[in-house]
């Protein structure tokens, strides 16, 4: 007896073909043409494409189509260690550069005040830029700093997009940890304008606070990554046998958070 292929299943094997035999680069049918040819509604069919474009294997242009892209080099790194998206490019000899950035001086409103642990009002810069890999935007990064940490001056020419590495080459003030919230989010207009991608796909998202050793918040930094570009992993211990650096930190956090 045949084994039976579900239509969904069906559909994402007839897609596969299709992106395997379309040259890198080259633009897909239309959503309406595509979904007639596969005999789907267009509903259907955006799901499916959601999986192809999650592998980094098509994008969605807003407003001009869906293109190939292939396979590309993966970002890919633990979470125990807080490094630049630079270092992990460096570390698999990819190129990456920063595309647009802007540098916004404001002041703390109740929210920013809360995260950055400030009074209302105190002066602050956001960093907002995209990061591209081989000419395409892979990353957008927004980050939240007091300007007596980092001031619009200290961004010059030479900025390549890396608050972070910024801040560790010049030593001040000496940071100890991070902590991170990872979640997954539906793209807003703004950053899926930027990653050139289709408002509502997911991106997936760290929000951090960056702290200093004497226990001060001094970066608060939304990052938001496409998911077919990164793989992040986590080495876990079992049982009560974690490494004595993570409790050391969990501990200076926790002693932080009762001071």
């Amino acid at each position: 007896m045949a084994e039976y292929v579900r239509p969904y299943q069906r559909l994402q094997s007839a897609l596969a073909g299709l992106i395997a035999a379309t040259p890198a680069g080259q633009r897909l049918p239309s959503e309406p043409e595509l979904a007639r040819q596969m005999g789907v509604s267009r509903a259907t069919l955006r799901e499916a494409m959601r999986a192809f474009e999650g592998q980094g294997l098509i994008r969605r242009k807003q407003g001009v189509g869906t293109f190939v892209v292939g396979r590309v080099p993966v970002f890919e790194s633990g979470l125990e260690v807080l490094e630049s998206i630079e270092t992990l490019a460096e570390k698999i000899h990819l190129k990456v550069t920063m595309g647009a950035l802007q540098v916004i001086p404001m002041e703390a409103n109740e929210n920013q005040a809360t995260e950055l642990g400030v009074s209302i009002g105190s002066p602050l810069i956001e960093v907002r830029r995209v990061i591209l890999a081989e000419r395409r935007p892979v990353a957008y990064l927004i980050d939240l700093l007091p300007q007596d940490v980092l001031s619009p001056e200290d961004l010059k020419a030479d900025f390549t997009g890396s608050v972070l590495d910024l801040l560790l080459q010049r030593g001040m003030p000496p940071l100890a940890h991070s902590r991170t919230e990872i979640s997954a989010v539906s793209a807003q207009s703004e950053i899926a304008r930027a990653l050139e991608i289709q408002r509502g796909d997911v991106l997936l998202s760290f929000r951090a606070h960056l702290f200093s050793t004497d226990g001060r918040v001094v970066d608060y930094s939304t990052s938001y990554f496409l998911p077919g570009y990164f793989r992040f992993h986590v080495m876990r211990s079992v049982g009560a046998s974690g490494p004595a650096s993570w409790l050391a930190v969990e501990q200076e956090r926790r002693q932080n958070d009762l001071d």
